[in-house]
Parts: C-alpha cells; sequence; structure tokens
C-alpha cells in the first residue's frame, strides 16, 4: 500500500524534489547515452556513468527515508539540494563544465531554494551554486564537439542544448513552484477551516451550557401550566369548544414535558452512543407526524420521489431536531402551505422544504447559518445555526435558496450508509 503524502510542507517538498531530481538525471542519462551513441562524444564514461548511478541510488534511498514516520526538517532540506549541486558540478565536470549548454540549470535549484527555504539556507544555496559555476569555468573537461558541431539548418550543438535546457529547466520550475504554491494555498484554506470550526463550537458550547440551564429551569412553569389547566379543563364541563381548546394545550404542555425530560435523561448516553440506522422514508414520515403535534395549524405535504432502493441515514436525537428547526420555520413563513420531499441517489439522500414565504434576502443569504443571523423579525438564528452544525458534523449540507415561483427552498443533503452500518 501507497504511503500518504506526509502533512508537513518540508516533507511534500523533499516529495516533489525526489520526482524533479528523478526526472533531471534520467534526462541527463539520456543526452549522455545521445551524445556518445549518435554524436561521438569523446567522455570519461567510466565517472559520468558512477555519477548518474550514486545519485540514482541516492534518489532512491530518499524515497525509501520519506516513507519513515520521522518528519523532514529544513536542515535536511537543505543537505539534499547541497548534495545535487555536488552531483551537477561533478557531471559538468567531465561534460565540458561552463561550456556545457546545461550549465544553467543551476539556477533551478536556486530557484526553488529561494521560494522554499528559510533566507539564511537560501543564501547558501545561492552560494554553493555559484561557486560550482565558477570553478568550472576555470577547471574542466573539454567537449569539443558542444562547441564546433552544427546540425540541421546550421544550428549549433551548443545553441540546441541551451533550448533543450530551457524547457527542461522551465518545465521543473513550473511544476514545483506551481505544487508548492497550490500547497501553502490549501493549508491556509485549511487553517481558515480549522478557525471557523473551533469558533462555531465555541458558540455551541456556549448555547448548549445555557440551553441546559433552560430545560432545568422550565420543569417548573410547564408542571404549573399542567396542573391550571387540568383545573381549568375540570370548570369547563359545559363548554366542549372550551374543553377542546385546552386539551389542545395540555396536549403541547405534555409534549414539551417529555421532550425536557428525554433531552435531560439522554444527553450524556446519547453523545457517546453511535447514531442509529434508520430508512430515510420511513424515519422522515414519522419525524413529521411528531412535528404535526406540535404545529396543528401547518398545511403539509410529504412527497417520496426516490422509487429505486431503499435508503438508510444514521440517525441521532441531535438530527431530528435540526430537521424540526428547518419545518418550523418553513412553518413560520407560511403555515398554510409547507411541501417537503425526500429523494436520493447512490451517495446522497436529498430532503428539500418548500414554503410560500417572502424568501430570503440576498443581503444576508451568504451569512444564513454560520452566525447568529435570522430572517425573522424577532429570531436570533440560533436554531439555523445549530443545524447547520449539526447537518456539518453528519457529513451533510444545507443551503437555502429562493424559489423562482416565491418562497424558500431548503435544500438538506445527508450521506447515505448502509443498511446496519452508522458512521
Amino acid at each position: 500500500m501507497l504511503q500518504p503524502l506526509p502533512l508537513s510542507t518540508p516533507n511534500r517538498n523533499l516529495v516533489r524534489l525526489t520526482i524533479v531530481r528523478g526526472i533531471t538525471w534520467t534526462g541527463f542519462l539520456a543526452a549522455i547515452i545521445f551524445g556518445i551513441e549518435i554524436l561521438d562524444f569523446q567522455l570519461h564514461v567510466l565517472p559520468i556513468i558512477s555519477v548518474i548511478i550514486a545519485m540514482g541510488l541516492f534518489n532512491v534511498a530518499t524515497w525509501w527515508r520519506l516513507g519513515r514516520p520521522r518528519a523532514v526538517t529544513d536542515t535536511e532540506y537543505l543537505l539534499h539540494w547541497l548534495i545535487d549541486i555536488a552531483g551537477l558540478s561533478l557531471l559538468f565536470y567531465y561534460t565540458g563544465g561552463s561550456t556545457n549548454p546545461f550549465i544553467t540549470y543551476l539556477l533551478v535549484p536556486l530557484a526553488i531554494a529561494a521560494s522554499t527555504l528559510p533566507w539564511s539556507y537560501a543564501w547558501i544555496i545561492a552560494f554553493a551554486a555559484t561557486a560550482s559555476y565558477t570553478f568550472m569555468m576555470l577547471f574542466f573537461e573539454p567537449v569539443p564537439q558542444l562547441v564546433n558541431r552544427t546540425l540541421f539548418s546550421d544550428i549549433q550543438l551548443h545553441t540546441l542544448g541551451m533550448w533543450l535546457n530551457f524547457i527542461l529547466s522551465g518545465g521543473l520550475l513550473t511544476y514545483f513552484i506551481f505544487k508548492m504554491a497550490h500547497t501553502l494555498r490549501r493549508r491556509d484554506m485549511t487553517l481558515s477551516r480549522t478557525r471557523e470550526a473551533a469558533l462555531r463550537n465555541e458558540q455551541i458550547l456556549a448555547v448548549a451550557t445555557q440551553a441546559a440551564g433552560t430545560a432545568h429551569e422550565l420543569g417548573s412553569p410547564l408542571s404549573t401550566m399542567a396542573v391550571l389547566l387540568k383545573e381549568m379543563r375540570h370548570e369547563a364541563k359545559d363548554q366542549p369548544a372550551l374543553r377542546e381548546d385546552i386539551d389542545l394545550l395540555r396536549q403541547q404542555v405534555d409534549t414539551c414535558k417529555q421532550r425536557l425530560q428525554a433531552l435531560v435523561a439522554s444527553a450524556d448516553r446519547r453523545r457517546l452512543e453511535k447514531p442509529e440506522t434508520l430508512r430515510a422514508d420511513v424515519w422522515l414520515k414519522a419525524l413529521i407526524q411528531r412535528w404535526l403535534v406540535l404545529r396543528p395549524d401547518v398545511n403539509h405535504q410529504l412527497e417520496v420521489r426516490g422509487k429505486r432502493g431503499q435508503p438508510f441515514l444514521a440517525i441521532d436525537a441531535t438530527l431530528e431536531q435540526a430537521l424540526i428547526n428547518l419545518l418550523n420555520n418553513a412553518a413560520d413563513a407560511s403555515p398554510h402551505t409547507v411541501v417537503s420531499s425526500l429523494d436520493w441517489n447512490a451517495e446522497e439522500v436529498i430532503i428539500d422544504i418548500r414554503d410560500q414565504g417572502p424568501g430570503v434576502p440576498m443581503s444576508i443569504a451568504d451569512q444564513l447559518g454560520d452566525t447568529f443571523i435570522s430572517t425573522k423579525s424577532k429570531g436570533m438564528g440560533i436554531g439555523l445555526f445549530l443545524t447547520h452544525a449539526t447537518i456539518n458534523r453528519f457529513g451533510g449540507g444545507v443551503s437555502l435558496y429562493n424559489h423562482e415561483e416565491g418562497g424558500t427552498l431548503t435544500e438538506v443533503k445527508l450521506p447515505r450508509v448502509a443498511s446496519g452500518e452508522a458512521p
């Protein structure tokens, strides 16, 4: 199995250096073989081949080292570049020195080091590359064919080699620097998302702390309301219409008490347990039925569009509450018409909730769910914020759209799971 790329920037840069080194020395080997066999270069083959083999073995050793758990440091990365410059210097010494058209390839390690290494290390690379070039202006094994020989259209071999060197150097610099910049952008994006998640978790924790205290405090007033409603029902025994309203109020109070008791009793247990796997259509129908008990004033329709297969979802109490929050928002916008639909594909389950309200103001559309912003005149935005956080925790997402026929379309996407499986 292939080892995953290490996360640190020096590790990733060393991986790319290993790739660049492999391409470069393979190209040099091919050029030398071509020069000896086709162009009759008179070279000291043994030391040249020895340098190429040594750099190849060093590259293999570097690839093996990258599979070790120890992180790459900037100092180790610097040593790799110095070894590369030493290998290039030996190769150029035996192949014409400063007259070799590939001598300007020494700018490649200089450019990459300036982009990836600390200031002082970059200057070390610059000094090493400059010293190598200067040395080979004075001491080298000449290759007359590089200067005197011409090819087709009277183009000198030296000029052609400079052209090939430009292509090689430009391609490798583009690859390395683009990948490095991509890594930096991805790292910055990851850090930004981490900061946003930490801030969101702090807000959720603050809301949860206040909710726990509020749930405890609501027990007494609900009990008082239940007692008063019982007495009012007894006094209204001769008024059937009033008794019906009182029964409805008592049902609402009992539902609130049950929800608070369940919240307090199962908070810790549900936090530790894995989500339960349920059929999406069965779960959604049951959830809507429970919700309609709390909102008897709502005219709601449910459409199940998917016809093939039986989708399953990982469910817990927090996800149910998140869906109820979205249904309440739609009902508050237009209680006379709320339409929900359930659909699915191979990877996702999609739940759409559409109302006939005024829609989402464009000025706050991008901020809904990220901060405490509400479209309601008296709303605080906490419900939608917690809903986004909960659905994101399950690997899904929430999107709000202004429907072309009016109202708001809320789209919930949740990952589909196999039967009997939960994340």
